[in-house]
């Protein structure tokens, strides 16, 4: 099971669209996640007309049409894992520890807020992943998401951090 890890798109006010290399990714993925701040609906809407199946929830920069329509946090079984999604969670320091005890019974936490990609492991076994922004890339060098497969093992497999070329114009 193939998946696109995405958050804080932050349409249209940080980019006019999404990237051409994500957009081609959405027709590769059995799941689409975005771990919120889309801003505009119309995002939302894209992802579910062009994928198979999207999770998602809505961040602090996300208004009252989306957050009637999504979760402030997601949970889904993909491919025998137990995956969650929500927008923050606090600071970096201490992270695993924090969010393994609010989410014991998760084996894959997905979350952005931040914007810098973030891949570790609680000593919990949780795995922390945050795919950055593909729009907005604020202190980081690139913008980027993440692609991800689940195994027929269930366990998680190829956790790639995408960079995006520098948008032009």
């Amino acid at each position: 099971m193939r998946l696109l890890l995405l958050s804080d798109t932050h349409l249209p006010k940080r980019a006019r669209e999404l990237p051409a290399p994500l957009l081609d990714e959405l027709p590769l993925a059995d799941a689409v996640i975005h771990a919120g701040d889309w801003a505009d609906a119309a995002t939302l809407d894209l992802l579910e007309a062009r994928s198979r199946r999207v999770i998602g929830v809505y961040g602090n920069n996300d208004g009252p049409d989306l957050r009637a329509r999504l979760p402030e946090t997601a949970r889904a079984e993909l491919g025998g894992l137990r995956f969650g999604v929500v927008h923050e969670t606090g600071a970096a320091v201490g992270r695993e520890r924090r969010c393994a005890r609010r989410f014991p019974d998760l084996d894959v936490l997905v979350f952005g807020h931040s914007h810098i990609p973030w891949n570790t492991t609680a000593p919990t076994g949780l795995r922390l992943l945050n795919p950055g922004s593909p729009t907005d890339r604020r202190r980081q060098p690139y913008g980027t998401y993440m692609t991800a497969t689940v195994t027929d093992g269930g366990a998680l497999a190829d956790v790639t951090l995408h960079r995006l070329p520098p948008r032009t114009g």
